[in-house]
């Protein structure tokens, strides 16, 4: 099964409530409940999010939901992966390692550039089954990777055009931006966008001041969606840079703007601890993955912050008393 970050929805209760529907009860038409939504870091499965966006496209009567959705969402969506690459040599690199990586994010999206004179397009590319389609999906998706190079080479007036290969709603019909749906180019060859291929060899934006500009930004996030909760902030964050492979307390503490021996403390005084709260977002976010078969475990090891599969394995078996094997036959959907 594919699963994804619901991180990638982040904005769809206040867009669906705007739009005068209940959120809850759109969710829950999917199968999915509003909980899973408090964490970004929770995983569900990719076809139900597709589904999502159709029910609320067409509850909220709305043709470009998906994309009016992504309008409102920063790059942050897409987790730590635009940190990750805001260090590579050019925009080229920084796109070709989100494709690599964006299997920790969304399982069943792919990336691919093409030439085409002086242009490249950068196509999405979407393998999951949904019964009711993928063009919301697809159009939040697109909406990404334009909010993501906007963001990575810091365009103070970003106009190359979003493509599409579904046709144009009617005339009217959307309350999407002006500025946003003039740059949209419908029934094309493709689904992604179109840039001069120049600004591959460009440098993206990295310094300081836009690091913790992003802390900053994402500390007011965590204020919003864990209002003095210390703990899911922690485990917020911590789901966040398990990939990285650098998820200690120093880099968790400094996310929080806090010294280690200040966020030691409140945890003690919460009655949890940095090293409990780490056992306890691996372990849920390995159990998500094995139940649903949605990557090998040598790439779930990774996924963990784990640089050798064995120790995930002994840790694993620790917490459950079974290896990630045996646990997975016993557990899974499949």
């Amino acid at each position: 099964m594919f699963l994804i970050r619901t991180g990638a929805i982040d904005g769809f209760q206040s867009l669906t409530t705007e739009c005068g529907c209940n959120p809850i009860q759109l969710l829950n038409r999917v199968g999915l409940n509003y909980s899973q939504l408090r964490n970004p870091n929770t995983y569900v499965a990719y076809s139900k999010v597709a589904d999502l966006l159709e029910v609320a496209a067409e509850a909220c009567d709305e043709p470009l939901f998906g994309l009016r959705l992504a309008d409102r969402q920063t790059s942050s969506v897409l987790g730590d992966l635009p940190l990750t690459v805001s260090q590579l040599p050019s925009l080229g690199d920084a796109l070709t390692q989100i494709d690599k990586d964006l299997y920790l994010h969304a399982r069943g999206a792919h990336l691919s550039q093409t030439r085409r004179g002086e242009n490249v397009v950068v196509e999405v590319e979407i393998d999951i089954p949904s019964s009711r389609g993928i063009l919301q999906l697809m159009q939040m998706s697109v909406g990404h990777v334009a909010t993501f190079i906007e963001e990575t080479l810091d365009l103070p007036a970003p106009g190359f055009p979003l493509l599409l290969r579904q046709n144009a709603p009617p005339l009217g019909s959307s309350a999407l931006d002006g500025d946003t749906l003039a740059r949209v180019a419908f029934g094309t060859r493709y689904n992604g966008v179109r840039i001069p291929a120049s600004w591959l060899q460009r440098k993206p934006r990295y310094d300081e001041a836009a690091l913790q500009a992003h802390f900053q930004e994402y500390l007011k996030v965590l204020q919003r969606r864990y209002p003095d909760n210390l703990h899911d902030q922690v485990r917020d964050i911590i789901g966040r840079i398990l990939p990285s492979g650098e998820c200690s307390l120093e880099r968790v503490a400094a996310a929080l703007d806090l010294h280690q021996r200040v966020l030691q403390m409140r945890l003690k005084q919460s009655g949890s601890s940095f090293t409990e709260l780490l056992k306890e977002s691996r372990r849920e976010i390995a159990e998500q993955h094995l139940r649903h078969r949605s990557m090998a475990i040598t790439d779930l090891a990774l996924r963990l912050g784990y640089a050798d599969v064995s120790v995930f394995s002994r840790n694993f078996k620790r917490w459950t008393g079974l290896s990630p094997s045996q646990w997975q036959k016993l557990h899974s959907d499949r």
